[in-house]
């Protein structure tokens, strides 16, 4: 059964460690960090982006894959179902579906508007038991279309929303999506400390996980950081080892070209990238 996210975040900001949000595209996907988090004791957080809820046929084929999954899977960790990112329109879409957690990003709103509409889903939210991340000062890089420069969060502003009762918070730290550049100046600690004191014990979320270094993730979720989001490092792990399977012709082999096993190699390495992130982000084995 699909669960909120709040517990396993209040457990993993009090125990000092991080549980992953990994995204997710199709079936493949889905299957392989269900059964890494299963295999590892871990808690996980799945995170469809609205672009990919579209591809996926919606958000309630989404929610109809993953709860059939968790059955026939027999798994019995702790997993929700969370909006990657969502506007508001997207958000009541998902709670509707069925979702156990949804993302509402505000962030390029001003303030006053961030506060209102995201003070509307707080209660909404309360009321079924979902729980909400809202987000503070854009993430860098390009995601759905929407570009941002990796701005840091005025932790002020981040105090605002905070106190509105929200589950969890991004805050932007000098972080961005997909591939960081080679002039990238490193995530703002300063901001994440500021941000951190003024919210209190409220979980705080780094997007764009894929390429930070160990030891700068290590220091977030020392400073609070207790959801870490990696979408990308699954990607490029599933389209290496795809081009690795048909370059060495094995799709010519035999039934090579069955798309069961054509996908394979990509699932494993999808699952290779998960359980390292699990254990980089000290999750392993906290849902035992």
């Amino acid at each position: 059964m699909l669960v909120s996210a709040k517990e396993m975040l209040t457990k993993a900001k009090a125990g000092k460690y991080a549980v992953g949000q990994f995204n997710i595209n199709n079936l493949e996907w889905t299957k392989a960090i269900l059964q890494t988090a299963q295999e590892l004791a871990s808690p996980v957080i799945l995170g469809v982006s609205e672009g990919a809820g579209k591809y996926m046929c919606g958000f309630k084929t989404v929610v109809g894959m993953v709860n059939g999954m968790l059955d026939g899977l027999g798994i019995t960790v702790d997993v929700a179902l969370h909006l990657d990112h969502g506007t508001y329109e997207g958000a009541l879409k998902c709670i509707e579906a069925g979702f156990s957690s949804v993302m509402f990003d505000g962030s390029h709103y001003p303030i006053a508007e961030n506060v209102e509409k995201t003070k509307t889903l707080v209660k909404l939210c309360a009321e079924k038991g979902i729980s909400l991340e809202a987000e503070v000062g854009s993430i860098g890089g390009e995601e759905d279309g929407v570009v941002g420069m990796g701005e840091c969060a005025d932790p002020e502003e981040c105090k605002m929303i905070a106190d509105l009762g929200v589950t969890m918070l991004a805050a932007g730290i000098g972080n961005i999506h997909g591939k960081y550049p080679e002039n990238w100046p490193g995530l703002s600690f300063e901001t994440l400390a500021a941000v951190s004191e003024k919210v209190g014990d409220l979980p705080l979320v780094l997007h764009g996980g894929t390429g930070i270094p160990a030891d700068m993730i290590k220091k977030a979720i020392s400073l609070g950081v207790s959801k870490i989001n990696v979408n990308t490092e699954c990607q490029l792990a599933f389209q290496a080892a795809t081009r690795a399977y048909i370059e060495a012709g094995k799709d010519l082999q035999g039934k090579g070209y069955d798309p069961r096993k054509l996908l394979a190699p990509g699932t494993e390495a999808i699952k290779e990238t998960v359980k390292e992130k699990m254990e980089l982000f000290g999750s392993v084995g906290k849902n035992s």
